[in-house]
């Protein structure tokens, strides 16, 4: 874990800019933060997010997830998240590497297993957990950062490099979960597409009958299985996935505080601001004073 900590160090220090690095290899971010960071809310997608120095919990509804140097967050849907790193300084700053999975490879590979991992689509597991780093999960993630010096090497290897990252993802621990939730299997299959229906039409009213007749399930199993993946409830996902992106548009495009409440499906913007200062501890106006700025 030290070899991937000097080489994501070195790299972002090599190219100052934001706390987050979009690389040359599609898929790959890179986390660093020399301090202690506020809470911060996004939207977290499918993922493997390795902790190689510092410390970090990530909550999803009422769910939180630490993870330190050594360990990995595993997310296997979209879901509004709230972050925070907790164990940075200048002298031993956070340091993380995210990478995205590949539906399109996830399936490849999966064709190719002798064994495949059993699809888990028990409704008590969540979308997301923390694992153990393995030697081979390390080696793979300090090998495509390493290869970033190469750029004339990255069309060639970093696929295969995406590739083996798959395999071993799904021969570990986590397995079952991704084959069950990413790449959609049985009854998980019904709550994530019905979740990417949400996604697309979070501005309009939310009717829960019709998202449960959808998935071809009772209201009520629907509302029970729902927050058993994501840990939050429709109405919960919906308001935040409206509050973020009201955020986004008045953070970075200077949209004004009311036209951003009405874009995003509010009918009151008294409501909207209540909502808003609950969510990330400060008003919309004053958000909307603080200028134009890129999100983490």
């Amino acid at each position: 874990m030290r070899d991937l900590a000097r080489a994501i160090a070195a790299y972002t220090e090599a190219h100052p800019g934001s706390p987050f690095w979009e690389t040359a290899i599609d898929g790959l971010l890179l986390l660093r933060s020399d301090h202690e960071k506020p809470p911060n809310p996004i939207i977290s997608r499918p993922a493997l997010c390795v902790v190689a120095q510092g410390a970090k919990w990530t909550s999803f509804g009422d769910e939180r997830h630490t993870y330190h140097a050594g360990e990995a967050l595993v997310v296997t849907i979209e879901m509004p998240s709230v972050g925070r790193v907790f164990d940075a300084s200048p002298n031993a700053p956070f340091l993380a590497a995210v990478v995205e999975f590949s539906p399109v490879v996830l399936r490849d590979v999966l064709k190719q297993l002798t064994l495949p991992p059993a699809t888990e689509n028990e409704p008590g597991r969540g979308g997301a957990a923390v694992i153990k780093m393995d030697p081979p999960i390390t080696d793979c993630v300090l090998r495509m950062v390493q290869l970033l010096d190469r750029p004339e090497a990255i069309p060639i290897l970093a696929p295969l490099l995406i590739r083996e990252l798959s395999y071993w993802l799904l021969v570990g621990p986590m397995g079952g979960r991704i084959v069950g939730m990413a790449l959609g299997h049985d009854r998980w299959d019904q709550i994530t597409r019905t979740i990417g229906r949400l996604r697309e039409r979070f501005t309009e009213p939310l009717r829960i009958a019709d998202l449960a007749a959808e998935a071809g399930l009772s209201p009520s199993a629907f509302h029970r299985q729902f927050k058993a993946v994501t840990s939050m409830t429709p109405i919960q996902y919906q308001k935040q996935l409206r509050l973020l992106e009201a955020r986004r548009m008045i953070l970075t495009q200077r949209t004004k505080v009311e036209s951003a409440a009405y874009a995003t499906g509010y009918e009151s913007p008294s409501q909207f601001s209540r909502e808003y200062a609950r969510m990330f501890g400060r008003s919309p106006k004053q958000d909307a004073n603080t200028g134009a700025v890129e999100l983490a």
